[in-house]
């Protein structure tokens, strides 16, 4: 230990994030990489998931929904006997079909950090800034950013492109998505 170590006071040694000595921690893996923060420097050198992973993911991903979609609210709807073929932005079909989408996206990146697709292909969306996720983060990533990137859907190419292989509601939101299995190895190497 130094001796800057020696003259901190109990209270100073509880407030330590686990930064200050990884080696120290005696807490199971999972809480372990759910308390770890991982500042921007910390989140470049992890493997950063690239366009094609993502975009894999993302099909997964309207898969879900879309079975979600067929399983779910189109037999509600057959069963109230409401038109299904109305296609205007504000049916209620298609304002249901929008909260499914949204929510579906919003819901698993803040308690879960990753959609079914990303867990699939080992991904998990991180903040650069922040040690977890919090919920303007996701909402505006996930809803806002999501909906400009579909809007213009050129702009999910982006990812290609980026240094830090982000998408145009990733910089927005400072998020990247990384490869799981990467953080928790490295992590645990570092112990």
């Amino acid at each position: 230990m130094s001796e800057f170590d020696h003259n901190r006071t109990d209270e100073e040694t509880e407030t330590l994030s686990i930064k200050d000595d990884p080696s120290s921690i005696s807490e199971p893996k999972d809480q372990y990489l759910e308390r770890a923060a991982i500042p921007e420097e910390a989140a470049r050198s992890f493997a950063t998931a690239g366009f094609w992973m993502r975009f894999w993911a993302y099909l997964l991903d309207l898969i879900v929904i879309g079975s979600i979609d067929r399983l779910l609210i189109k037999p509600v709807f057959r069963l109230l006997d409401f038109q299904l073929h109305d296609t205007s932005m504000f049916a209620p079909i298609s304002i249901l079909f929008a909260i499914v989408f949204y929510g579906y996206f919003v819901l698993m990146t803040k308690y879960f950090g990753a959609t079914i697709g990303k867990m699939v292909f080992g991904l998990r969306v991180i903040s650069v800034k922040r040690d977890r996720l919090t919920w303007g983060t996701v909402l505006f990533r996930e809803w806002i950013g999501r909906y400009i990137s579909a809007t213009v859907a050129i702009l999910y190419i982006l990812v290609a492109f980026m240094p830090k292989k982000q998408g145009l509601h990733d910089v927005f939101a400072d998020t990247t998505v990384i490869h799981e299995r990467r953080l928790e190895t490295e992590s645990f190497s570092n112990l």
